[in-house]
């Protein structure tokens, strides 16, 4: 029997947060540290800076709390009203023990059932359609998802085809009914399991376990092969994205903004030019913060939030470790008010 379409609520996110370290990691402070410069790592990535949570107890999940936090006490919102909490994140406190029900329980959630996400820089969007889903079941109302990751704590600051590209944030938003005819519209999402022999932690899995050999081999840091992975970022976003357009009858010129995982400069415009979209469109601000995995979508739509206004085409698009990667359209639900 076909459902009847009525029956499904629209998601849309209602509140954005956002949080991110005190402590500035510079070009000029990675001089210091590995053979690189400024001016190198700007056109290679255009990153200027990053921000790194140098205090062992700033992790994953504190950034996570405080980015919720934010959210909440800017929107006036009571923690215990929320359903569930998604965290997205590949930096974990622990093994095993998942990082969002401890976030819920910290932040007040205590209603809340929660859960991590973990498909590396594609998380968020990955946690998007599933919060949507979530809306459009009708089952919950108010849905925190996360976008959270600590890079610093899994880089190798010897390493400098590494060390000058991450940076660790968080970022939240909410989903909520729609309470109009905009929100989250549809995506689409790739995976290609070669992905994982270019991009990984090689040691500290069940593959290969931690031994005595793992750290003076510094094979419990990340690790990628820069090549392949801009090679399948460029060519999987862009596809995707492309196919996302024509699927929900758009043009390019129709689009408002482009929140693109700011994986490096390079990528971003490379993707961008495939779709034809007004650079002006899409937005960056990968030279503050640099890559923070699964945090890069929210830090956009919170550092972003005041430019955009009701009834806004967001084109979301994001490629991760695995391969993972995927595209979203969303109408924007709101006008920003301070």
């Amino acid at each position: 029997m076909k459902r009847d379409s009525s029956l499904v609520t629209k998601a849309a996110i209602t509140a954005v947060g956002s949080y991110v370290p005190e402590e500035v990691l510079t070009n000029h402070d990675l001089e210091q540290m590995v053979d690189t410069n400024d001016e190198w790592i700007r056109s290679l990535t255009g990153i200027s800076e990053r921000r790194i949570a140098k205090t062992p107890e700033h992790s994953t999940a504190f950034m996570a709390i405080k980015a919720a936090q934010d959210l909440c006490q800017k929107n006036n919102i009571n923690p215990a009203s929320i359903d569930v909490v998604l965290v997205a994140t590949i930096t974990p406190d622990y093994q095993v023990s998942s990082t969002a029900p401890y976030v819920a329980t910290e932040i007040g959630a205590t209603h809340a059932f929660a859960f991590d996400i973990s498909a590396a820089c594609s998380g968020f969007l990955y946690g998007m359609s599933t919060a949507a889903s979530f809306i459009n079941s009708n089952q919950y109302k108010r849905v925190l998802l996360i976008g959270a990751d600590k890079m610093s704590s899994i880089v190798d600051y010897t390493d400098r085809t590494t060390c000058i590209i991450f940076g660790d944030g968080a970022g939240a938003v909410l989903f909520e009914p729609s309470t109009n005819d905009y929100g989250f519209e549809n995506a689409i999402h790739g995976n290609d399991g070669v992905g994982r022999d270019y991009l990984n932690i090689h040691d500290g899995g069940s593959l290969h376990p931690i031994n005595e050999h793992s750290f003076s081999a510094g094979k419990h840091y990340v690790r990628q092969e820069g090549r392949t992975v801009f090679k399948y970022a460029v060519k999987h976003m862009s596809e995707t994205s492309n196919q996302l357009i024509a699927k929900n009858k758009l043009s390019p010129e129709k689009i408002d903004y482009v929140i693109a995982h700011q994986a490096n400069k390079r990528i971003i415009d490379a993707t961008t030019h495939h779709l034809a979209v007004a650079k002006e469109k899409v937005l960056t601000n990968i030279h503050k913060y640099g890559n923070t995995t699964a945090a890069t979508l929210p830090l956009l739509l919170a550092d972003f939030e005041s430019s955009f206004k009701k009834g806004d085409k967001l084109l979301f698009t994001a490629f991760g470790g695995g391969f993972t990667w995927g595209a979203a359209y969303l109408t924007w639900n709101y006008d920003y008010k301070n």
